[in-house]
């Protein structure tokens, strides 16, 4: 994941601090989304802010290629360790996408759109698009108005919030999802607790 600012001091230090602090089960979100790409026979995904792999492994384990994006050069040397150096990582902030030119048949992006600003989301929104091939999926967590830390902490603009100290949230309702993804083909709103209640927004390429 990335700070809203880009800089990857913040994750260098909580990967650095808190190592696996996820621990090593794939999140729900991940778990659904990788039995939606095995029905669509999805061979090669996309994961931006893939972290230290965690939510990568379940989709190698049912034989789909993954490509990661992350910002913290300790998380990748995480996932090399634990999950193998069979996988390419590029090593940058996804606010720099692309990274190479490859056409995917799936994106996964998990609790990653909601720690950026508005111009970053729609960037973001549009580079995982354009690196879709057609008919591909592309699947998002963001975070919901239901969370507890929804309104907490500084008011940065309409529904984002600095939660603490270098992480900036913004909280999505059915409105902001639409009005941020249905450009990209959306088809798809799914609410799922986790930690906290997300939503699983489901795109496809070509639809729209």
């Amino acid at each position: 994941m990335v700070n809203e600012s880009g800089k990857p001091e913040f994750w260098e230090s909580a990967f650095g601090e808190k190592q696996e602090m996820w621990g090593f089960e794939p999140a729900k979100s991940a778990v659904l989304t990788k039995d939606f790409f095995v029905q669509k026979s999805l061979k090669n995904i996309l994961i931006p802010g893939i972290g230290y792999g965690r939510n990568a492994q379940i989709f190698k384990e049912n034989g789909i290629t993954v490509t990661g994006i992350e910002i913290s050069k300790t998380a990748i040397e995480m996932a090399r360790k634990h999950y193998g150096t069979d996988m390419i990582i590029h090593h940058g902030s996804v606010t720099d996408m692309p990274f190479d030119k490859n056409q995917y048949d799936g994106i996964f992006c998990y609790g990653l759109i909601h720690l950026l600003d508005s111009s970053e989301r729609e960037k973001l929104v549009f580079d995982c698009y354009n690196q879709l091939s057609e008919n591909g999926y592309m699947v998002f967590t963001g975070i919901s108005k239901e969370a507890h830390t929804y309104g907490q902490g500084k008011f940065i603009s309409k529904d984002r919030y600095e939660i603490y100290d270098g992480v900036n949230m913004y909280f999505y309702d059915r409105e902001s999802i639409h009005a941020e993804f249905d450009q990209a083909g959306l088809f798809e709103i799914t609410e799922i607790s986790e930690n906290q209640p997300f939503f699983l927004i489901k795109c496809k390429k070509g639809d729209n």
